[in-house]
């Protein structure tokens, strides 16, 4: 089963709750994981909560985006 994100929702402090495909809901925290380039826009809290659900995974505006995988294995 390939793991895709349904639902995302900003909870605060760069931290996303999301439900998986497979019923599960995380809590992912990405205030470390904004390294390199592509992802230095998103250090910017209002341009950081403007993310969409495309490609069964979150991402914003300028392109950038986990891997759906990548976010279940570091959620709580």
């Amino acid at each position: 089963m390939f793991i895709e994100v349904l639902k995302a929702e900003y909870i605060g402090d760069y931290s996303i709750a999301l439900t998986f495909n497979n019923g599960v809901t995380k809590t992912v925290n990405l205030q470390n994981e904004l390294t390199g380039v592509v992802y230095e826009p998103l250090k910017n809290h209002d341009y950081f909560k403007n993310f969409r659900i495309k490609f069964n995974t979150i991402e914003w505006e300028n392109g950038a985006d986990y891997a759906p995988e990548y976010l279940y294995e570091i959620g709580k």
